[in-house]
């Protein structure tokens, strides 16, 4: 299963470089064209604006994968196993109750807007909604294995404190859980 999961956030991975790539492409051509030529290209606009949008929502993907989103493990990180793990079961059911609202609204919008046409594109507006639908099922789907994962026990104690006060902390403790796992391995 874990395969699958790290083949898909490489996918994901992919997809958003070339969203990037696409949305740098048509930005800086646009501001280009617009002062040497006096001309421009009328979907940059748009299509940036969908594409940042879907970016930002497949890199959250990603960053629920990886367990990546910042938050405070002040009181958590201190707790004995058992509350540790009673903090991630409600804090999991917490994030998967909001992923179905944002799936279901996501979902809804997506549905009324299925035949409404962007202004310059002409493209369905249902596409803006739908990197919503993906994110919440892409996120469900990782939330629901490691709380399966916490519920039958086979999350460490490390791993049951899933958020990181910085990114600086993240990457010093990732350095640190390499090097116990190479040490291991000698």
């Amino acid at each position: 299963m874990t395969r699958i999961f790290d083949g898909y956030c490489k996918l994901l991975d992919a997809l958003i470089a070339l969203a990037l790539a696409i949305m740098v492409v048509l930005v800086f051509g646009n501001v280009v064209l617009r002062y040497a030529f006096n001309s421009g290209i009328t979907v940059s606009e748009e299509v940036s604006r969908w594409l940042f949008v879907w970016v930002t929502f497949l890199g959250a993907v990603v960053a629920v994968k990886e367990r990546a989103h910042l938050g405070t493990d002040f009181l958590v990180a201190r707790l004995p196993v058992l509350g540790k793990k009673i903090c991630l079961v409600v804090g999991h059911l917490l994030m998967l109750y909001a992923t179905w609202l944002l799936f279901s609204g996501s979902l809804a919008q997506a549905r009324i807007n299925w035949d409404v046409e962007a202004p310059v594109t002409g493209a369905s507006v249902a596409i803006f909604y739908a990197s919503g639908i993906v994110f919440a099922a892409s996120a469900a789907v990782f939330l629901l294995s490691d709380l399966v994962r916490a519920l039958t026990g086979r999350l460490s104690e490390e791993e049951l404190v899933m958020v990181q006060e910085s990114e600086d902390l993240a990457q010093l403790q990732r350095d640190e859980a390499a090097e116990r796992a190479a040490h291991d391995k000698r």
